[in-house]
């Protein structure tokens, strides 16, 4: 028992973290519910600064908490038995929440900043395996049901006018009939005589930079698939830009290499049971973190790894690759993330800090990843049993990774490492890739170098291993440290050597300034083989000339706002304006 002084001061700590998220939580809501605005008035730029602004709410809401509590509770802030207590009737309070989840989250975030935990304490933070997510969810999304009675235009034409969005469609009927189109020929090529029973789509419109979605799905005869429409926004008025059908084009939408989703939801956790109907594999920390909760997405990851490393037997290892200069990086081989733990010192020709790698990872958190850069989750103070580890994988991080990792007891600590989702590197890949897979991942490297100039993101090196290949065949870059924005790049021409001397010597005959960038060069340090250089110059030859990367940055910084459209876009000849 407690005194009653100290049982006051813990019913105070469980409302000041309770008020605390209410706060935080309307104020994400708030921003969210700008997207519709920014679509109707194609303030591109807005809706980006928006984004960042809500990622920044989580931490400065707990931060202010935090500070609020160690002026209420003064020189007992870290007393045990009170914040067990508080835990308590926390627990109590948000029992018969449904997005419960959320708030435990947030009340272990405030502790651990209080206590600067390591590992997990269960006296004063919640579980992993206490945070259950989608348990409370006993009604279903508001959505919108239409029935197919013969014609599926018919069935069209209602969906579409239930969604105005305070713009005109350019030309309804050319969108209903074009709709109808996809979705009929779809359905033929890939369901043959299954019927189609009705559509059903969420109420709530999902946007995502310039684009709006209706998420939806079809159900049938046998069974339930996915439907999405990209609506875009243009001077004549909205169209439907796309119908996605597929769970690997609805998949690749909703991946951990893109932005963020802007909702409207009254609670979450309803829309993920609706969008696990219709993307079964899709992890539900994947589904957070891309509907814009990226602490609650973290606190999923952690307990799926949590519970599998319980259920699992093998031990940790270093990722196959060629080895990091910067990171050393440790995999479970039998579950799907790699950890990434920042080195001590970096092998030659490294010179930048630890807080320029550490700066360069935050960029990328707050920055469009444009569908070609890996969510990586921050982590720090995480245990793992000792006894897990491959011994060679244990020297490297205790010898080289020192001032991050140490042994307490039976357990390995890494004080702060990143998490991301795992993928082939690429230059593996190659290696045992088809003829005709290997020439469309080249192709897509290429593509993956595009995109990310488009969102004004410089990859820095280049090399084949700094990129990686998904199970949908995408390549995406992962390894940050040399990583830079376009806008801040010289790209220069390669100067014509003045002598024959000049050209045959090994260094660079003429002045490199530490901005200085020569696309010309590029092809010479890719790694790629004969016949991969040959298909790299086929489709991608103009990455390789200082004016594309020149006209790019001229672009940027003029304000205009380079696209990297979410999905295969076949051209739509019927939809002209009206």
């Amino acid at each position: 028992m407690i005194s009653d002084h100290d049982e006051a001061l813990a019913q105070q700590c469980a409302r000041v973290v309770f008020e605390a998220f209410r706060t935080y939580n309307r104020g994400f809501v708030a921003i969210s519910r700008r997207a519709k605005d920014r679509f109707i008035k194609r303030e591109w730029h807005k809706a980006q600064d928006d984004t960042v602004e809500r990622i920044d709410l989580y931490e400065e809401s707990v931060q202010r908490t935090r500070e609020e509590l160690e002026t209420l509770l003064g020189e007992r802030a870290e007393d045990v038995d009170i914040w067990a207590r508080a835990k308590d009737i926390h627990t109590q309070m948000i029992a018969s929440l449904v997005d419960s989840e959320f708030n435990k989250t947030f009340f272990s975030s405030v502790t651990r900043r209080i206590f600067k935990t390591i590992g997990v304490d269960p006296r004063v933070e919640y579980l992993a395996l206490d945070v259950m997510p989608l348990k409370n969810i006993a009604k279903p999304v508001p959505t919108f049901r239409m029935q197919h009675l013969g014609s599926t235009r018919w069935l069209l034409d209602d969906l579409l006018s239930k969604y105005t969005l305070g713009v005109r469609y350019r030309n309804i009927d050319s969108s209903v009939k074009y709709v109808a189109k996809e979705i009929d020929a779809y359905w033929e090529l890939h369901h043959g005589s299954e019927k189609i029973r009705s559509i059903e789509t969420i109420q709530a419109v999902f946007y995502q930079g310039p684009r709006a979605f209706i998420v939806g799905r079809i159900d049938s005869t046998k069974g339930t698939s996915p439907l999405v429409l990209a609506l875009k926004n243009t001077d004549e008025g909205i169209l439907v830009d796309a119908v996605l059908m597929s769970q690997k084009d609805v998949s690749i939408l909703f991946s951990f290499t893109r932005w963020y989703f802007h909702v409207d939801l009254e609670t979450v956790g309803d829309a993920l049971v609706f969008l696990r109907s219709i993307l079964p594999n899709k992890p539900i920390s994947e589904l957070y973190t891309v509907m814009g909760r990226a602490k609650q997405g973290k606190t999923e990851r952690f307990r799926t790894f949590k519970q599998h490393l319980t259920l699992s037997q093998d031990k940790f290892i270093t990722a196959p690759g060629e080895r990091g200069m910067v990171m050393a990086v440790f995999l479970l081989p039998s579950f799907d993330i790699v950890f990434k733990v920042i080195r001590d010192r970096f092998a030659y020709p490294k010179t930048m800090s630890r807080r320029e790698v550490m700066q360069k990872y935050a960029l990328v958190f707050k920055h469009d990843r444009a569908g070609r850069l890996v969510d990586a989750q921050e982590f720090r103070r995480l245990e793992f049993p000792v006894e897990r580890f491959d011994k060679k994988t244990l020297d490297e991080l205790l010898n080289e990774c020192g001032q991050t990792c140490h042994i307490e007891g039976s357990d390995l600590i890494l004080e702060h490492c990143y998490v991301e989702r795992r993928m082939t590197p690429l230059n593996l890949y190659l290696r045992e890739a088809s003829p005709s897979d290997k020439a469309s991942a080249v192709i897509e490297y290429g593509q993956a170098i595009r995109d990310l100039a488009a969102s004004n993101i410089f990859p820095g090196d280049l090399l084949l291993k700094n990129f990686g290949v998904t199970r949908h065949g995408r390549v995406i870059f992962y390894d940050y440290d040399e990583l830079c924005l376009v806008t801040e790049c010289r790209f220069r021409d390669l100067p014509q050597a003045s002598s024959y001397e000049d050209e045959m010597r090994a260094d660079a005959w003429f002045y490199v300034g530490d901005d200085d960038v020569f696309p010309e060069q590029f092809v010479n340090f890719l790694g790629l083989d004969e016949e991969s250089k040959k298909i790299f110059i086929e489709y991608h030859h103009d990455l390789l000339t200082a004016d594309y990367w020149r006209n790019i940055q001229t672009r940027l910084n003029a304000g205009e706002m380079l696209e990297v459209v979410p999905y295969f876009r076949k051209p739509v000849v019927s939809m002209a304006a009206v």
